[in-house]
Parts: C-alpha cells; sequence; structure tokens
C-alpha cells in the first residue's frame, strides 16, 4: 500500500469536513481530504440551505463566506398556517432571535471545495475508505493516508462512525415516526418568509432557496414511493395543505428533484477517543425540523479545529478531551428543540378519538407560540441558535 502523510486525515467533504479542513490550514495544520464521491456528485447535491448566524460569523471570520455574502438572502420570520389562519413570527425582533442566511447548501460546497484548494488544501475524490486504525487510513484503491489524527466527517452511515461504534461507543435513537416527501422545484419562492401549514393531511412546508428554486415538503406515508406522486399530484397536495384557496395561489414550475425519507434522530454517546473523532452527521443525526444539520456541523468544525491545534501545534491534548463535553449539550439543545419543532409540526393521521385529540393539542402549542410573547422568546431563542 502507498501512503502519504498529513498532521490531520479529514473522511468526507461536505460542510463539516471541508469547513474543518479550511481551519486547520489557517492554523497551519497540514490535512487532505479523502471523498468516496466526485467532485460533482459533491458539488452539486442539493440539501438544506438555512444557516444561522453562528455559522454565518464562522464562516466569515475564517474567510470561507464571500459567496453567502454576494448571494445569500437574510431570513427574519416564519410563517405559520392552519384552521386557526396564518400568523407570521419575526424571530428576529423577538427575545434572543437573530436572523438565518439562506444559502443553497452546494453553494456552499462549492465556494468551500474552491477555497480549500485555492488555500493549498488536498482532497481525494473518488477515494472510498475501506478501514480507519490507529494513525491510518486505507483506502479501497490501495493507497492511504498516516496521520496523527483522523477525523470522520462522513455522515451517520460512514466509516468514520463505524470505526468509533466498533470501539463500543454507544448511539441513542429516535425514530420519530414522520416520513416526508422532498421536492425542489424550479419556480420562485410563493412567501416572503419560510412557511409551516399543519393539516389534517398532514405537514406541508415551503423554504426558500434562490429567487428561481424553492424547496417543498409535503408529509407522507411510511414507505412512500416518489414515482408515485407525479408533478400534478405534488401541486394539487400542496395546494390543499397549504390553502392557497385562502391565501393565494403558488408559483408553479418543473419538479427537478423528489425524494422520501424517514425522520429520524441519533447521537453517539462521545463523538471521538484517541486519535478519530468525527464531526457533522457522523457525530449525531438530527432531523430536518428545525433545520439544525448544517450549522451543527459548522459548530462542531470550529471547536474540533481548535482542539487538534492544540495537540499539533501545542503538544496539548486538553482540548480533545474536552470536545465530547463542548459539543454534546450543545448537541442535545438542538436535539430538544427538533424533536419539540416535529412535535408542532405533525399531527395525528385519522378520524377517531385519539387523533382529533391529538391535533387540537397540535393547535393549541400553535396558538400558545402566536399569543405568547414568552413562548415567542423560546422559539426565537432556540429556532436560531445552538
Amino acid at each position: 500500500m502507498t501512503t502519504a502523510q498529513a498532521g490531520v486525515v479529514i473522511v468526507g467533504a461536505g460542510p463539516a469536513g471541508l469547513v474543518l479542513g479550511s481551519l486547520l490550514l489557517n492554523r497551519g495544520i497540514d490535512c487532505v481530504i479523502l471523498e468516496r464521491r466526485s467532485r460533482a456528485a459533491v458539488e452539486g447535491r442539493a440539501r438544506a440551505g438555512f444557516l444561522a448566524a453562528h455559522s454565518v460569523r464562522v464562516l466569515t471570520e475564517n474567510g470561507l463566506a464571500a459567496g453567502l455574502r454576494a448571494h445569500g438572502r437574510t431570513h427574519t420570520s416564519c410563517l405559520f398556517r392552519s384552521d386557526l389562519g396564518e400568523f407570521t413570527l419575526d424571530y428576529a425582533k423577538s427575545g434572543e432571535g437573530e436572523a438565518h442566511t439562506v444559502y443553497p447548501q452546494q453553494q456552499l460546497v462549492r465556494d468551500l471545495v474552491a477555497e480549500y484548494l485555492r488555500r493549498g488544501g488536498e482532497i481525494r475524490f473518488g477515494a472510498e475508505v475501506a478501514e480507519i486504525s490507529e494513525g491510518a487510513v486505507r483506502v479501497h484503491d490501495g493507497t492511504g493516508v498516516t496521520a496523527r489524527y483522523t477525523a470522520g466527517c462522513d455522515g451517520h452511515r460512514g466509516v468514520g462512525r463505524a470505526a468509533l461504534t466498533s470501539r463500543g461507543i454507544r448511539t441513542a435513537r429516535w425514530d420519530h415516526g414522520v416520513s416526508w416527501l422532498a421536492v425542489l422545484v424550479a419556480a420562485p419562492p410563493s412567501m416572503e418568509a419560510v412557511g409551516y401549514a399543519l393539516h389534517e393531511r398532514g405537514f406541508a412546508g415551503h423554504m426558500a432557496r434562490t429567487a428561481s428554486v424553492t424547496r417543498y415538503y409535503l408529509q407522507c406515508p411510511r414507505g412512500t414511493d416518489p414515482a408515485d406522486w407525479s408533478d400534478d399530484r405534488i401541486w394539487a397536495e400542496l395546494a390543499i395543505r397549504l390553502r392557497t384557496d385562502e391565501f393565494g395561489p403558488l408559483h408553479h414550475g418543473p419538479v427537478l428533484e423528489k425524494a422520501a425519507f424517514d425522520l429520524r434522530s441519533d447521537v453517539l454517546e462521545s463523538p471521538g477517543a484517541g486519535r478519530l473523532w468525527l464531526a457533522g452527521d457522523a457525530a449525531g443525526l438530527i432531523s430536518p425540523s428545525a433545520a439544525k444539520g448544517a450549522n451543527l456541523a459548522i459548530l462542531q468544525a470550529e471547536l474540533l479545529a481548535r482542539a487538534l491545534e492544540g495537540a499539533l501545534a501545542h503538544g496539548d491534548e486538553t482540548g480533545l478531551a474536552r470536545y465530547p463535553a463542548d459539543c454534546l449539550p450543545r448537541v442535545w439543545r438542538a436535539h430538544e428543540f427538533s424533536h419539540w419543532m416535529s412535535g408542532l409540526l405533525h399531527g395525528p393521521a385519522g378520524q377517531d378519538d385519539k387523533a382529533r385529540y391529538g391535533r387540537q393539542l397540535q393547535y393549541a402549542r400553535l396558538e400558545s407560540l402566536r399569543t405568547s410573547r414568552t413562548h415567542q422568546d423560546f422559539f426565537a431563542e432556540n429556532y436560531t441558535g445552538i
């Protein structure tokens, strides 16, 4: 096996790995990123696009925010629709709330790849990791990298997590019992704000991405096949749940992508040990109900970069030893709010007494959010913060 050497080998070129790589280069730490997919696949994958103020600060302070500063759109409010009507919550003006910046994740990833390479970093695309051992990472093509530390940033199904759990690190898991059909359409946003619709047929969500592309979500039965949802069926169901007869039509356009997925969450009891440390979905998968995933990844990359600098530049592993304690309280607070949001947005299906009772509780939560300043302050602080 031919090998190369680095201070840190990073597995995965998503937001966590790319931000971590650039922050390490800023600190004079040599690193190499191994990514199993092609560059085109990495840069073209449409994902979330909701960046909290802390994420924007981290990117800005480290010279990684040129694209989002030029093309991102600031959002300060979200809109709720239900049988009770419609109301807009301006979370940036409430309590400890701040603004979000909407910037599609694939554009952010393109920016991060370009900047990391511009700074002299190395990314090996198409390098599928076969094994992570102490001080070495082996790739399926027979090559490898030896390093003082390995950072697993390759998602919840990646080899980084598998290598850590094989050492006995346990995982706490939760299935929210909800599935979404995610739809990306070539149409401008139909609302000024992010839109959440509560309906007896299921949740519907409206998320602006760019001036010409919008993301929609439809709650759907477990096991749904996206092929069963034609464009006409999607638009008809969105019209019902978003109550267009009452609040106005949606801007239509062709469906670019559609995919069904189940809302699940998990957290490792520790995001690392010894010479292997995790960030992003590898350390914990969070449901998309509150758009926390990319923001947790950036926060963890910031904390891990600082800890690795201490170990590699100063011989001080105190930061690495403290990394779990620095991460996990923030991670669990984000999960708690995401879980709360899931309960707010998803009512029980059916028309029996239990389902009707559950939906009335759901609407009571929403009414409290509309009328209670204390409830609004709680929402604002947790919606925009970690």
